[in-house]
């Protein structure tokens, strides 16, 4: 990413709704101009998903997953705005590529925003002494923070998780470029996740691994 800066990419992304490569592309292409970067998405279509951020999608399915043999299931709800669209074999697929997702890596909520206050200073106070434990220089130290509070989110929230079969996309980008490509805004509400034995001692299986591997299968 030289010559174009993590904060335009992450500002364009969030005006944009547009995955982290194409915002470093269009940034590229307009010399790291926000405004042009913005214009150049819009003109390739890639901005769209962004005049539908404010719309309402109360349509939608609910899916399940289940693995290994009942030992593993997911419900997962995601909305979209008609019914009709809601058939669209493209958002089914995703919906329930979803669980698979969940079952696979285990988030603990949909986005960032819905992680409590107290887990996040909790975690952000965590990560800020292992960097002063590291001897960073103070006047660093916040942007380290921040950068492992990223990989926090990406491990703990579905939308900031690397999409499992192609991890140079996030679920974000998927949601996204799904957006774009049927022309209704598309969310994820809400997960639950189950698995045989949680919360009792015992052996543990790594049943991300097994799900994933079943993926490379199908």
């Amino acid at each position: 990413m030289a010559g174009i800066s993590i904060e335009a990419i992450k500002e364009l992304r969030e005006r944009t709704g547009s995955g982290m490569m194409d915002c470093k592309k269009a940034l590229t292409e307009s010399n790291g101009d926000v405004e042009k970067a913005i214009d150049w998405l819009r003109e390739k279509g890639i901005a769209k998903a962004q005049n539908k951020s404010n719309r309402i999608a109360a349509e939608g399915v609910v899916d399940c997953y289940i693995h290994g043999n009942g030992r593993i299931g997911v419900l997962i709800e995601v909305n979209i705005e008609t019914d009709f669209a809601a058939q669209n074999e493209g958002f089914r697929s995703f919906v329930h590529e979803m669980a698979m997702q969940v079952a696979a890596m285990k988030p603990d909520w949909v986005s960032r925003d819905q992680v409590p206050a107290d887990v996040l200073e909790r975690e952000r106070e965590v990560v800020r002494n292992q960097a002063l434990n590291e001897g960073k220089p103070e006047k660093v130290v916040d942007k380290i923070v921040e950068g492992r509070l990223s990989k926090f989110y990406a491990e703990h929230c579905l939308l900031d998780q690397p999409y499992m079969k192609d991890d140079s996309k996030s679920v974000q980008d998927l949601l996204t470029e799904l957006t774009v490509r049927i022309g209704e805004k598309v969310s994820i509400r809400r997960f639950v996740r189950y698995e045989v034995g949680e919360g009792i001692e015992k052996r543990e299986d790594d049943f991300a691994e097994e799900v994933q591997k079943q993926l490379k299968h199908e």
